[in-house]
């Protein structure tokens, strides 16, 4: 068994980091999808405030997103390597975010179950059993197959680092623009 630790600083901070990319990715998407509005119904100084807002409130979500990363990467036996920890983490962490995404793009674009599948809920009888089964069915595989690759393949592994490194970069210019915000914020509230 490793005497190593379940974490080091870098791998927090790279935990952090990939913890922070889809949350601060997906804000700013439906910021700059919502921006025409705002600047039609107010002004673009307005509309600023409101993005700024919504990059603070997506620091907050990412700081509790890594803190329940963390806390489920000391639930993982010392054996594996802080790398592999957090690599494995790091991946898990931008599915889940994924899935979450997708459902929320769900109901933006208001779609509607498929009749074939309204259908066949209607006709068991536990529906929402169903549906949970039906997620799961979806799910299980997209966490599985890259936790068993990251633990059993080096290439895996080094790909999953290369993916968090190349996302850590963008995520630094994102808490730029979240620290902007705060400054923005900051100035609004100015008496």
């Amino acid at each position: 068994m490793s005497k190593s630790p379940y974490y080091d600083k870098q791998g927090l901070w790279a935990l952090f980091l990939i913890c922070a990319f889809p949350l601060f990715f997906w804000t700013l998407l439906l910021a700059f999808r919502d921006v025409s509005w705002l600047t039609a119904r107010t002004n673009i100084w307005d509309a600023i405030g409101v993005i700024s807002y919504g990059m603070i409130f997506a620091f907050i979500e990412s700081l509790l997103f890594f803190i329940v990363a963390a806390a489920l990467g000391f639930l993982v036996s010392r054996a594996w390597s802080v790398e592999r920890r957090v690599a494995l983490l790091g991946v898990l962490a931008l599915i889940i975010a994924l899935w979450a995404i997708a459902a929320q793009t769900y109901f933006l674009l208001g779609a509607k179950l498929p009749a074939a599948l309204a259908q066949f809920l209607i006709t068991t009888k536990r529906p929402v059993l169903t549906m949970y089964v039906i997620a799961l069915a979806l799910v299980a595989p997209s966490i599985s197959v890259p936790t068993y690759l990251i633990l059993h393949s080096e290439k895996s592994l080094k790909a999953a680092q290369d993916l968090m490194e190349r996302i850590s970069t963008l995520t630094m210019l994102y808490l730029f623009l979240a620290f902007v915000g705060l400054i923005i914020i900051i100035i609004r509230n100015i008496p």
